[in-house]
């Protein structure tokens, strides 16, 4: 019986079980508790709402998200993807949130067989597997409700075009165009602008591979799928896509030379991006062990560029880092979702570094304590969140917003009411579409517009802006007397009856 034990795991592989067990547990701190713990606000409630109405109202849509820039769309392709999901779970917003984290667990195997195919080692591969599955960064991105989140499976698919394309597979150039499409245009953000300047790097020192016409119109072709409904949607309501883009990127000059303030604050946005994915707090330890990572780079930097793989990754990544240098829209503010899409790519380049220091006994010790601080750095915050009972007064997430929304329906007895809401940043989606889809699930019909006597209140605490808040609840006072007040976790709900 023990030989035949040895032997099935010889057959199989010790590091595929092992592989497994990570991407399961990778799996669940994405979607443990997802039902309480969501993060469902403003954008979750706007996209969810336009969901509604194309299954309710067969509302169709040419148009996505907006992008942080005014008056710039991305295109639907995200809701496509999630509408499945909400139909699925009768407009659960749980149901798309699973999926992406199963997208995102995807990605890391992806990760994993990008590594294992530069390094041909799979402990190096396994601790790049270890460092995206227990990031606290790349955990909480990954339970984001979001169109960035699909970014992580989307930047994996786009390096293995690329290694297809140098393993003279020519329909690497296909996928190539299909990811830089749904990613610019659908589901990325200004990070993602710079994979056609990597592109275009690439197609340079890949000249030998380049598609024939056959390729070139068919990779044409998908490209063009990616933005077809933004265009039919500029093309329908006059241009204004296209003026607004024009607008924002050359009348108003979003990319200038940096002046040194410009600088210096792009060197921290990469510093606090990138060292967040690997280490949530950054003390001494943390920061010597990044140190040596950066020296270990600058020492294999040579030998890591003459590796045609590696090469990619290098390309890929740095693009944004020189090219952001050099955006100034969106008032020179970056968000770190902006780079959603490289995070795994760093994350790739970060194992690569690794597997050169690992080849020598003095090297496998700093990987080994590498690995163990990361561990000891990210489980607790993970652990710390993942047993949030959401009820402290600044806690806002799915499980009080639907407490919120059911106390009311229990409460009205079935009876005409008036809801008022006030959230930061004062636009209330999120509400809007709690109560609609709780109001069809449950059959009730009390949902009314015109003023009634029974009013609720309901309102979010605003740290930033404590006036608006309190200028908000002055108006209430002239509204309705309070006559029963509850809260639930950081949501304040009030009964009145109006004066």
């Amino acid at each position: 019986m023990l030989r035949k034990i040895i032997k099935y795991f010889n057959k199989f592989h010790f590091e595929k079980l092992l592989l497994i067990i990570v991407l399961a547990l990778s799996f669940i701190v994405r979607v443990y508790r997802v039902n309480d713990l969501l993060g469902f606000y403003y954008d979750q409630g706007r996209d969810a709402l336009v969901i509604w109405d194309l299954w309710h109202n067969g509302k169709f849509f040419l148009i996505g998200p907006t992008t942080g820039i005014a008056g710039i769309f991305r295109g639907p392709y995200y809701y496509y993807l999630i509408t499945p999901f909400y139909l699925l779970g009768g407009g659960n917003p749980v149901y798309p949130a699973v999926f992406l984290a199963f997208l995102s667990t995807l990605s890391i195997y992806l990760l994993y067989l990008l590594v294992e195919k530069i390094q041909k080692d799979k402990i190096v591969s396994l601790v790049a597997v270890v460092i995206a599955s227990f990031s606290f960064n790349m955990v909480m991105a990954s339970r984001w409700l979001s169109n960035p989140t699909p970014m992580f499976l989307l930047s994996m698919f786009l390096i293995l075009g690329m290694f297809r394309v140098i393993d003279n597979k020519k329909y690497g150039w296909e996928i190539i165009a299909l990811i830089s499409g749904l990613s610019l245009f659908n589901f990325g953000s200004s990070g993602e602008l710079y994979y056609f300047l990597a592109i275009f790097i690439f197609l340079l020192l890949n000249w030998k591979n380049r598609p024939d016409l056959k390729r070139l119109l068919i990779s044409l072709f998908l490209f063009f799928l990616t933005f077809a409904p933004l265009l039919l949607f500029d093309l329908r309501h006059g241009g204004i896509l296209r003026n607004n883009f024009f607008k924002s990127f050359v009348s108003e000059k979003s990319f200038t030379f940096p002046t040194e303030s410009l600088f210096e604050a792009r060197i921290v946005y990469y510093y606090e991006v990138f060292s967040k994915t690997l280490f949530h707090s950054r003390q001494k330890l943390e920061i010597l062990l990044m140190s040596f990572l950066v020296l270990g780079f600058l020492f294999f930097a040579k030998d890591l560029w003459k590796n045609k793989y590696v090469k990619v990754v290098l390309i890929v990544l740095f693009s944004p880092i020189v090219g952001l240098l050099f955006f100034q829209g969106n008032d020179t503010v970056l968000y770190e979702y902006y780079m959603t899409g490289y995070l795994l790519i760093f994350i790739l380049l970060v194992s690569l570094v690794l597997g050169k220091i690992w080849k020598n006994i003095l090297g496998k010790l700093l990987v080994v304590l590498f690995v163990i601080v990361f561990l000891l750095n990210n489980f607790p915050v993970i652990r710390f969140k993942l047993k949030d009972k959401v009820d402290s007064t600044g806690s806002v997430a799915l499980k009080n917003e639907l407490q919120v929304v059911d106390w009311i329906f229990e409460d009205s007895e079935e009876k005409l009411f008036n809801v008022d809401i006030y959230v930061p940043p004062v636009i209330s989606y999120a509400y809007d579409y709690l109560f609609k889809w709780k109001s069809f699930k449950g059959g009730f019909n009390n949902l009314k517009f015109e003023n009634v006597d029974l009013l609720y209140t309901v309102y979010e605490n605003d740290s930033q802006h404590p006036e608006r808040l309190e200028a908000w609840l002055s108006r209430q006072k002239g509204i309705g007397d309070i006559i029963e007040e509850n809260h639930f976790g950081g949501i304040t709900i009030q009964k009145r009856i109006r004066i």
